[in-house]
């Protein structure tokens, strides 16, 4: 995928973690117990972050690990703020599918029925359903940058230079249709920010204020919200990514993360990202009904907003898993969801050092019962 997401965070350290997992068993057997697991991966791939599980109801795991800032060696803690990087297209999914129950919003119709001023070829053409399981056909322009190279020598115009949602749209969002619609899975942040923009449009209010309304402060989530690049936030964690040519760990480019927009541009917490877990899987936020319609497995085996994984082995018995990624650079997060069985594995990130698909997949072989 030519994204500024996967490319630059793929340039990181070279760290074999499935080899990690194979020497861990070796040494432990599989019957090693979740927390001492956890415990000896994280140390043995240094990894900075915050892990959290969480069983019937009841945490049964959380530490954090590493630094949060590398230059002055503070470190990670249970309350430190990430940035969640695609994590966030779940949070506007809800969103728009809560104008769905209200009626005032058919994933079935096209974006020009609800941004009748959009001017991409797509606007009578994409449904709001495409755009959710990213089919749109449209061409992602929001992420082109192919190799860490190229960032680093050209830039990365989309996100270094500051735009308001509005000319993301116009600039990024709005070209010509690549696939027709509904055929071909392309991952693209382009489609969450045309949804940003409708949810925006029905509202006559910011993203960032339908976000507080809907979902932060009536969840009580307090430590969560739009990552904007001129405000401080206290306990957020700096971000890092490994430059191979350097053979080392570096900052984070120079980036507006609010360009990210409804696509990726969330800061939350561990325990904050559970109570929006919790309150999505006991329908706190939306009917079982718009659920089974969120979580059908399409094209690459992804819903809206996530991927549903509807044979999913653990210890010989198959599961139906609910997985939300998100990695942007040095920012990695995880929210994985084992429905109908109560486990949810939350793992955030502020240093690329593994990879989570991995490391989640093992945890969950130890967590579920």
């Amino acid at each position: 995928m030519k994204q500024l997401n996967h490319c630059i965070a793929g340039m990181k350290k070279t760290i074999s973690l499935l080899a990690l997992l194979a020497l861990t068993n070796v040494l432990f057997g599989q019957s090693l117990p979740v927390s001492n697991f956890i415990d000896s991966i994280a140390k043995k791939n240094n990894f900075n972050g915050t892990i959290l599980i969480n069983q019937n109801s009841k945490i049964s795991y959380q530490k954090s690990f590493g630094l949060a800032n590398f230059q002055f060696k503070v470190p990670n803690r249970n309350e430190t703020k990430y940035k969640i990087a695609s994590i966030t297209k779940l949070f506007t999914s809800v969103l728009l599918m809560q104008l769905y129950e209200e009626k005032k919003i058919d994933v079935n119709k096209t974006i020009k029925n609800y941004l009748p001023d959009y001017k991409g070829e797509g606007a009578d053409k994409v449904t709001l359903h495409q755009l959710l399981n990213h089919t749109s056909g449209l061409a992602n322009l929001m992420d082109t940058i192919t190799s860490m190279e190229s960032a680093l020598k050209f830039g990365v115009a989309s996100y270094q230079l500051p735009n308001t949602s509005s000319e993301l749209l116009s600039k990024y969002c709005s070209g010509k249709l690549v696939n027709e619609p509904g055929k071909v899975f392309s991952y693209s942040n382009s489609e969450y920010i045309i949804i940003g923009k409708i949810i925006e449009k029905i509202y006559n209010k910011t993203y960032d204020q339908i976000l507080h309304e809907k979902i932060l402060n009536p969840l009580r989530m307090q430590d969560s919200g739009i990552k904007y690049n001129q405000n401080i936030i206290e306990g957020l964690a700096d971000t890092y990514f490994y430059r191979e040519d350097l053979k080392q760990m570096v900052n984070d480019l120079p980036v507006y993360t609010e360009n990210w927009f409804a696509a990726g541009a969330m800061y939350s917490t561990a325990n904050d990202i559970l109570k929006f877990s919790n309150a999505l899987f006991s329908l706190k936020l939306l009917k079982q009904e718009t659920l089974n319609k969120m979580f059908v497995s399409g094209l690459d085996e992804y819903g809206y907003g996530v991927w549903v994984y509807e044979d999913y082995e653990i210890k010989k018995k198959m599961y139906k898993i609910i997985k939300r990624p998100g990695q942007i650079m040095g920012t990695q997060a995880m929210l994985f969801h084992v429905l109908n069985e109560g486990t949810t594995i939350i793992i955030l990130s502020n240093a690329v050092t593994a990879s989570l698909d991995e490391f989640v997949a093992e945890i969950a072989k130890r967590a579920v019962r």
